[in-house]
Formats: structure tokens, C-alpha cells, sequence
């Protein structure tokens, strides 16, 4: 049971309502943001860029993402993502390694490898060491060391969002999510 109860949605602005209303299912991560109701758009948005627009590999993204929330402690994170990265092409077998924090397991692609310790350095320290930094460059461009950084900072909040509060697991939305942002940012194009 949540730490503070969700808000009414009945009472929440039209803006916040509109932005509830994209997602594919109702979330109790996303109800209990609307608490925030300014937030709640921007944060929405950001979180479409960063699942819809990055240049970092989805895959990627995705086994790193569950890296930065494992590491945080995200429950709630990591069960909607774990289903998005093995619709991606990640294995059970990188599945089973990250979930017992074996970042260098041999499932892991040498890319890979330099990534997770990064995002694991990163949110166990709050920053990765320089060695991490310069491992991770022999495989990856600037742009994509700061969308790592930034994604892996986004999730982390929300992880503590959900674990500080007690936010209930839903249901994984799976890439039922990730399609409609990327339905949504080809339409735009």
C-alpha cells in the first residue's frame, strides 16, 4: 500500500489529465506523480525523449536502465522494464545477470560490459570513475555517454519516487509503451 494516498484524479488539472491519458493503461507511478500536476508533463516528456529519440542503442538503453534501477532499488522500474528489454533482444541469460549485479558476465558484449559498470559507478557513487569513463569511450560516442548519464539519472528519481512512497507495481506496459512514443515521435516527423 502506497505512503501517501493518490490523488484524486478527478481533481487534477486538464493538462495532467490529457497526459494520464496517452499511456497506454493506467499507472500508479504516473497517478502518484500527478501529486506534482507541473511536473507531471515535463516529466512525462522527458521520459518519451529518452525511450524514443536517444541515439544510444534501445537495447542498450534498456539493459542499462535496469543496471541504474537495480542499483537504486527500483522495483517498480524494474518489473515494466524487464519485459521491454527482452522485446528488444536481451536475454534471459543478461536478464539473470543483472539481477545478481554481474555486470561482467559473459553474456555481455565487451560494449555492453563498459556500460553497465559505468551506469553502476555511476548511481552506487554518483558519478562514474575516470577509468569507467575512459572504458566506456573506446566503445560509444559523447552523445551517447550523456544520454546514458541522463537516462540513467531519470530512472533513478522515479525508482526513488516509487520505493520512498510505497508506489504499488502495476502490470508491465511493456512495449505497448514504447510503441506509442515511437508512434508519436514518427508522427511529428
Amino acid at each position: 500500500m502506497a505512503h501517501i494516498p493518490y490523488p484524486d484524479l478527478e481533481k487534477i488539472s486538464p493538462e495532467a489529465r490529457e497526459m494520464l491519458g496517452r499511456l497506454p493503461a493506467p499507472a500508479n507511478i504516473f497517478n502518484m506523480m500527478a501529486h506534482a500536476e507541473t511536473c507531471l508533463k515535463p516529466v512525462m516528456k522527458l521520459g518519451g525523449t529518452l525511450l524514443g529519440k536517444l541515439q544510444l542503442d534501445p537495447r542498450l538503453r534498456e539493459i542499462c536502465l535496469l543496471q541504474a534501477v537495480k542499483v537504486a532499488n527500483g522495483e517498480y522500474e524494474w518489473m515494466q522494464h524487464v519485459p521491454i528489454a527482452l522485446d528488444l533482444g536481451a536475454t534471459e541469460a543478461q536478464i539473470a545477470a543483472l539481477e545478481r549485479s554481474d555486470d561482467r558476465a559473459a553474456c555481455f558484449s565487451p560494449l555492453e560490459q563498459a556500460a553497465l559498470v559505468f551506469t553502476r559507478e555511476l548511481v552506487a557513487n554518483g558519478k562514474a570513475s575516470e577509468p569507467a569513463l575512459h572504458a566506456l569511450r573506446a566503445h560509444m560516442p559523447e552523445r551517447e555517454i550523456v544520454e546514458l548519464i541522463l537516462m540513467a539519472g531519470f530512472y533513478t528519481m522515479l525508482a526513488r519516487l516509487t520505493e520512498t512512497l510505497g508506489v504499488e507495481n502495476d502490470p508491465p506496459m511493456g512495449s505497448a509503451l514504447v510503441k506509442g512514443i515511437e508512434a508519436r515521435v514518427k508522427a511529428k516527423k
